[in-house]
């Protein structure tokens, strides 16, 4: 009762990422996976938005509803993969290849994404990698399995970032 309350006085959302547990999928006005969330919080006619995930998609809401509020319950929620692929990191491994094609991959920070020339996601990585022009070396970050992926479908070469889902890795087929 009181978290309805609350959304109501402050026009809030609250999105809540798969990963999380019942209890806070409960409450959430919506339950999705992390691109879509942020989708909808842009669409949303509510003032604010509480992200119920990890860092990195409170963020991209962020950047897709400027003009909201955006809030994580746990500011220090982060993502194994996203905190293997700090800036000063990434610009290194991009210092190394100057005239190459940057394209991350949406499960980054929003200081990544923010020098990338391309953002993408599983459903459409295929497809944004191979628009690019064949002559160009792509640097891809910073998952090196999803990377390897694209690079099968695709048969372009890819530069990959040593970067990883420590989860996806997990999960057996």
């Amino acid at each position: 009762d009181t978290i309805q309350r609350l959304k109501q006085e402050r026009n809030a959302l609250i999105l809540a990422h798969n990963y999380q547990v019942p209890e806070v999928q409960d409450v959430a006005d919506y339950v999705g996976d992390s691109l879509a969330l942020s989708r909808i919080a842009a669409d949303a006619k509510s003032d604010v938005i509480v992200f119920c995930g990890v860092y990195f998609m409170a963020e991209t809401a962020a950047i897709l509803s400027p003009d909201k509020t955006v809030l994580i319950p746990d500011p220090q929620a982060g993502c194994p993969m996203v905190d293997m692929a700090p800036l000063g990191r990434v610009l290194k491994f991009i210092s190394q290849h100057p005239d190459a094609v940057i394209v991350s991959y949406v499960n980054s920070s929003a200081e990544v994404k923010a020098i990338s020339d391309y953002c993408c996601t599983s459903a459409n990585g295929v497809a944004i990698v191979a628009s690019i022009d064949r002559e160009k070396t792509i640097l891809f970050l910073p998952d090196q399995h999803l990377g390897d992926y694209i690079a099968e479908q695709t048969g372009r070469p890819l530069v990959l970032y040593d970067g990883f889902c420590p989860t996806h890795t997990h999960i057996e087929a």
